[in-house]
């Protein structure tokens, strides 16, 4: 009988240089990555503005890859309504800080790194305070002020962000390189309405998060980022869309008269 089964074609892979440690172990099947360096990961240090939908899975996934040091920050309390989307909390967090869950969970998940929370609401005075000791930035609010502020902050501090919205069934993320791409500001100069309640499915936020830690993970390895890029997700219709993005010399947050 002739054999029907189709064999598939068998592609040799060259070895690949590993970097850091044996690759065994918890970061087994990243390490194996080509040019991935482990180390690298291990030594940054991470703040993520906002434990929300976008912030539980940038940070679960961030905890996962072993970035070394990661800030939470945060001062709101897990509602009912925040479970569809927040999948740091569970019905018996209810009540409860958010930092306060997500720190003892993202531990639990990776206890080799450090997880710090810090019970704060970012203002013009304190991101100083928050943001001076640390690599690079994520932002995973959900309001258009606090998104300019930690955007000035990015620029005046010269840090890398990693920013990242959502909205019903669509989300969009950028890297920001301070003096090099486009800011918040250059591409959203008028902040839209405030909407007293914003719709949203829980797994875009899932969805726009993990994209946004990849980039945060792709920028230490020194990847190509979605640097003067916008990538827009069309959850309705699973379509991705990357439109290109210019810093206007004339910003007020990062232009050119503003250069040191």
């Amino acid at each position: 009988m002739r054999n029907c089964i189709k064999m598939e074609k068998i592609i040799l892979v060259k070895p690949m240089k590993i970097f850091g440690k044996k690759i065994i172990g918890r970061y087994k099947r990243q390490t194996i990555i080509p040019d991935f360096n482990q180390h690298k990961l291990e030594k940054a240090k991470i703040a993520i503005v906002g434990l929300g939908g976008i912030g539980s899975a940038a940070s679960i996934y961030l905890a996962a890859a072993g970035i070394g040091y990661i800030r939470i920050i945060d001062n709101d309390i897990v509602s009912k309504s925040d479970l569809n989307r927040q999948i740091l909390y569970s019905e018996k967090d209810l009540g409860k800080k958010k930092i306060t869950v997500a720190k003892e969970k993202l531990s639990n998940l990776n206890s080799e790194i450090e997880i710090e929370a810090m019970d704060k609401r970012l203002n013009e005075n304190n991101f100083g305070e928050l943001f001076h000791d640390v690599d690079a930035l994520l932002d995973c609010t959900d309001n258009f002020p606090t998104r300019h502020l930690i955007n000035e902050a990015a620029v005046k501090l010269n840090l890398p962000l990693f920013y990242a919205a959502c909205r019903e069934m669509s989300g969009m993320t950028t890297t920001i390189i301070p003096n090099k791409t486009a800011c918040i500001h250059c591409i959203f100069p008028i902040p839209p309405e405030k909407e007293r309640e914003t719709p949203i499915l829980g797994a875009i936020a899932g969805t726009i998060g993990m994209i946004q830690a990849t980039e945060a993970i792709k920028f230490f390895n020194g990847m190509q980022t979605l640097q003067n890029k916008l990538l827009l997700y069309d959850g309705r219709f699973n379509r991705y869309d990357i439109i290109k993005v210019r810093r206007k010399v004339n910003c007020p947050v990062c232009g050119e008269k503003n250069d040191d």
